[in-house]
């Protein structure tokens, strides 16, 4: 079952690092990134700043074997879970327009019938904390034989597995990471802003940062403009893209995805709004969820990302405070060691950067 995951994790705040990586790459003080991701035969986009300054801005590998096009920073690549940053931006409009009211609204503030939405905040939806399952391995296998879903639909399949199984735990006293928080809350912004999800995020985020190469994926992807995503050697790319609504569906090109790291990193969000979206106080060796993105914390180095995983590619965006850095990895080749390669740069990137 192909699922829709950040890293290989149930519950959340967990080590980051392990000395177990799969590839056996070892990482030694101040190794050269580029170096790393050559060794570890990172195929894909890479784009890591220092301070202002270029540290990794190439590609590696090719975007499409068939067609021998070169990777580029202004190709597109799905972005897998990474979408999720963009529909928590899209909450954090919503309380800006004064479409709802806080982070702590319930879902049955909006659907009194929702099982359990009394106990459910936005906030808990937005961390990982709702106790909702995955709907995913629910529906995936009748997407690719055919069935079609919309996002009413997604919507009803929740609701019935809630119904019918219940919570996974009391919400607020776990986190686990589940795609459902995150069509629930693009289906909120459909709601309440009466504006089509991608719509309001296009209006919202995308234009006015400029980021004109970032669209609701395909189900199959054209090769003209978008890499090909590959497991291993064989192409990967389509999938039905429908299903993954406000969880993993967005494309999108490394240039863009600088433009939404550094804009995370700098004045997109006010003092605030970062105070409550990015989680604080984590321990050291360790990661925590907050609303949207992972904070990842080394000694007296934090890291705020996102990464994601679908069929044929993965991908991860981020900054580090410390090193005024942005890291942006987009691969078109998932294989069976991208959770181990996204790992593995993460602990160079925090431990000898």
């Amino acid at each position: 079952m192909k699922k829709l995951k950040t890293i290989g994790i149930a519950l959340i705040t967990l080590t980051v690092f392990s000395c177990s990586n799969s590839d056996d790459t070892t990482i030694t003080n101040n190794m050269n990134i580029e170096t790393l991701l050559e060794e570890i035969n990172f195929n894909g986009y890479a784009i890591i700043t220092k301070n202002g300054t270029d540290v990794v801005r190439k590609g590696y590998g090719l975007a499409n074997t068939g067609t021998g096009l070169a990777q580029a920073a202004t190709l597109q690549y799905r972005l897998g879970s990474v979408s999720k940053t963009l529909t928590a931006a899209g909450i954090v409009q919503l309380k800006r327009d004064g479409l709802i009211t806080g982070f702590n609204q319930t879902i049955a503030d909006f659907d009194p019938e929702f099982p359990n939405g009394n106990q459910i905040t936005l906030a808990q939806l937005l961390s990982h904390q709702s106790g909702i399952p995955d709907y995913l391995s629910y529906v995936e296998d009748d997407a690719f034989n055919g069935t079609e879903f919309t996002a009413t639909t997604l919507y009803e399949v929740i609701e019935t597995i809630v119904a019918q199984e219940g919570l996974l735990f009391t919400p607020g006293m776990q986190k686990q990471y589940s795609n459902s928080n995150y069509v629930l809350l693009a289906l909120l912004i459909q709601e309440v802003s009466g504006t089509d999800y991608y719509q309001y995020i296009t209006q919202n985020v995308l234009t006015p940062l400029g980021m004109t190469s970032t669209e609701k994926g395909a189900n199959a992807i054209n090769t003209s403009v978008h890499a090909e995503g590959y497991n291993h050697s064989t192409p990967a790319s389509d999938y039905p893209i429908e299903i993954t609504f406000g969880a993993g569906d967005w494309s999108s090109t490394p240039n863009d995805m600088e433009l939404w790291a550094d804009a995370a990193k700098n004045a997109w969000f006010t003092t605030e709004e970062k105070a409550l979206i990015f989680a604080t106080n984590v321990e050291d060796g360790y990661t925590d969820y907050g609303l949207g993105w992972f904070t990842s914390q080394e000694s007296d180095t934090t890291l705020y990302w996102h990464g994601g995983d679908i069929n044929g590619y993965w991908s991860m965006i981020g900054f580090m405070p410390k090193y005024n850095s942005t890291i942006v990895l987009l691969s078109n080749n998932q294989g069976d060691a991208y959770s181990s390669q996204r790992n593995t740069i993460l602990e160079a990137l925090m431990t000898s950067f």
